[in-house]
């Protein structure tokens, strides 16, 4: 435990649109930064789907920012991609946090959002003592002592246009901000990987799944046999709109289908797992260091690089969303051809991370 009592504030959004990755991989960073000592704040805008009452569920005290009427036109300046993210303009989110955090004197402030940028870094720069930024995507300047950006194969030249020369760069799986659930159940799910048999498949299309997904993939699974023995899991984020659609749909599968709404045993069910069906965000990080066979399915630009790079080396098969519904008998043939390759797949994947990055990077910002 650090001697020095820490302040660690973090500015990161859930909602429909944004999903709940970013908000869910910063909550565990705070854990474990809450474990080495330190005290940590959220700033979080009150989007339709915000996690705004988890994080104070979870002991965090949570300064909201309410949702506020802006014109399209304000954005227009912008070249950001994911802009609209926002709901506000950088300036005035900049305005309203920063009041926060000059309250608050951070030694450092985290910031995880597609839709910020150096304009909004640089302003709030002046009231902490570091600033962080966690990244996925490589395009857009950064103003920030330190960044992370947690994708297998990152290459740090990425980056070389975005920040400046003195910024600490952090790249790769091996900093993946996992919950310790998941290394402490890696050994116990490998062991389970020693033959390719098919008894289980876990579909879990994110945090929100916000165009029903996950109720295309079970009429298309009702098209195609399993083996008889087959149970399907369907795991789904408590601010989901779908969830009763998917249980009515669950309820008639001919093969044992449970829904789990909000879990957290995510670890122990991916390592009781075969096979997973799951989109390709932060969510691949977690079935990679259990070792986990995934079909994935991209449902964002965002996420394509992610799925390119595991399918390139092994880890993982990309499934072409489109063809749910185009080709429906294509899913059933997808799985039929994983199953063989199921214990090489695992071997590949457990290879991309061990679930430690959390703890590595908490030593970091503490140290």
């Amino acid at each position: 435990m650090t001697s020095k009592l820490y302040k660690i504030v973090f500015r990161c959004d859930a909602s429909i649109q944004i999903g709940t990755g970013h908000v869910m991989r910063c909550l565990t960073l705070a854990d474990e930064l809450s474990r080495q000592g330190a005290e940590s704040f959220f700033i979080c805008r009150q989007h339709d789907g915000n996690l705004i009452e988890v994080l104070r569920q979870r002991g965090y005290q949570v300064y909201v920012l309410p949702l506020e009427s802006y014109s399209t036109n304000e954005l227009q300046d912008t070249q950001l991609v994911h802009a609209d993210w926002l709901a506000t303009t950088q300036h005035r989110d900049a305005e309203l946090s920063c009041s926060i955090v000059q309250a608050i004197q951070p030694d450092w402030l985290i910031v995880d959002h597609y839709a910020l940028d150096e304009s909004w870094e640089k302003r709030l720069h002046l009231y902490c003592k570091k600033l962080m930024v966690i990244d996925d995507l490589a395009d857009r300047k950064h103003d920030c002592d330190l960044l992370l950006d947690q994708n297998f194969g990152r290459n740090p030249q990425d980056y070389a246009a975005y920040i400046n020369e003195d910024c600490e760069l952090l790249c790769g799986s091996n900093y993946a901000l996992l919950r310790p659930e998941f290394a402490e159940w890696r050994s116990y799910s490998l062991k389970q990987r020693q033959h390719n048999k098919l008894a289980s498949i876990l579909i879990n299309l994110g945090g929100v799944d916000k165009d029903n997904i996950t109720t295309k993939i079970l009429k298309v699974l009702q098209t195609k046999s399993l083996p008889d023995h087959c149970s399907i899991t369907i795991v789904m984020g408590s601010t989901s709109p779908w969830i009763e659609l998917v249980k009515q749909q669950a309820a008639i599968m001919q093969w044992l289908t449970v829904v789990k709404v909000g879990v957290d045993n995510m670890a122990e069910i991916m390592a009781n797992s075969d096979l997973a069906i799951g989109a390709a965000g932060a969510t691949s990080w977690e079935r990679c260091c259990l070792g986990l066979p995934t079909i994935i399915l991209v449902l964002a630009d965002n996420q394509r690089d992610i799925a390119n790079v595991l399918e390139d080396v092994g880890a993982a098969l990309i499934f072409n969303v489109n063809k749910l519904e185009a080709e429906p008998l294509a899913l059933g043939q997808c799985i039929a051809s994983v199953v063989p390759e199921m214990r090489e797949i695992s071997r590949v994947a457990s290879a991309v991370t061990y679930g430690v990055g959390a703890t590595r990077l908490s030593q970091i910002l503490l140290q």
